[in-house]
């Protein structure tokens, strides 16, 4: 089950369950152009949700289409080699990259590095013990996952050499964990996350770092950001292919409102945000905000 949602931020206003099947496209199908076949839906369901589609990509479907976000799937190119990547980047990335990973070094910072399954059966509890104490966790229940299933997904994967994960410690303490798996010739940033206590040594942005580091002399061909955007994704990737999630719905007068509502909203936030942009309205807010 999933749903459309009405949001600002972080927060839901208002929530439409619907059961979507979904298919997901990885990031060498998404630099392929290929396009999704669509299993057929069970009597209970109401359509897909398409992640991750190429935007040049058209999808026929016989029913209601909602394009929920467009945005560019970062990734970094491995196979061109670690000087190439540190060539790419911005100075300014360069030059913070360097001072954060020394800041951390003189504050005792560590990396310990994860492949097989023994290795895996060590990096779990200490990374679900610093998972409990992220945002991620905590505001999106997004942590490393702790279930059995998990653990079992891991280890078979660990077993076909399909995973990597990393910890890095300030001392004896673990401030920060890293969990990668293996799509077709991509290794996914699945999962990550920090102890807020350290947040001032950037244990996160220097894990990073320390990993794609490792992953030059790797057997994968790509480091796959994933969906959606953020600035820490800008910043360290290579390459990037602009995509789309897409919503395809049975047409019914529950889905019909639904995406009417959703699509409404999405433009009247869109509107909102140009104006508030707008420099005398700026201003405004920031008057009003002081008094």
């Amino acid at each position: 089950m999933s749903a459309l949602k009405l949001q600002v931020g972080a927060r839901t206003l208002v929530s439409f369950p619907r059961a979507l099947v979904r298919v997901g496209l990885s990031l060498d199908q998404a630099l392929a152009g290929s396009v999704p076949v669509l299993a057929g839906l069970g009597e209970r369901d109401d359509g897909y949700l398409v992640t991750s589609l190429s935007e040049d990509v058209a999808l026929p479907w016989d029913g209601l289409t909602f394009e929920r976000q467009r945005y560019v799937r970062y990734y970094v190119d491995l196979a061109a080699g670690e000087a190439a990547w540190r060539g790419g980047l911005s100075g300014q990335a360069r030059s913070t990259l360097k001072r954060k990973a020394k800041k951390l070094a003189e504050a005792g910072g560590h990396v310990r590095r994860f492949r097989t399954a023994a290795e895996m059966a060590a990096f779990h509890p200490v990374a679900r013990a610093v998972a409990a104490t992220t945002y991620q966790e905590r505001l999106m229940a997004a942590g490393l996952p702790g279930d059995a299933a998990f653990v079992a997904r891991m280890m078979a994967l660990a077993q076909g050499d399909a995973v990597r994960a990393w910890l890095l410690y300030v001392g004896d303490a673990p401030a920060a964990y890293l969990w990668c798996s293996a799509q077709g010739s991509a290794l996914r940033y699945d999962y990550v996350g920090h102890d807020p206590a350290y947040a001032a040594l950037s244990p996160g942005s220097v894990l990073m770092g320390e990993a794609l580091g490792d992953l030059f002399a790797d057997r994968f061909a790509r480091f796959d950001f994933t969906e959606g955007e953020g600035q820490h994704k800008r910043g360290l990737a290579s390459g990037g292919v602009a995509c789309r999630d897409l919503l395809l719905l049975r047409r019914t007068i529950a889905n019909r409102a639904a995406v009417a509502a959703v699509g409404g909203f999405d433009v009247a936030m869109r509107v909102a945000k140009r104006a508030a942009a707008h420099p005398a309205l700026s201003d405004m807010a920031r008057r009003i905000r002081r008094a």
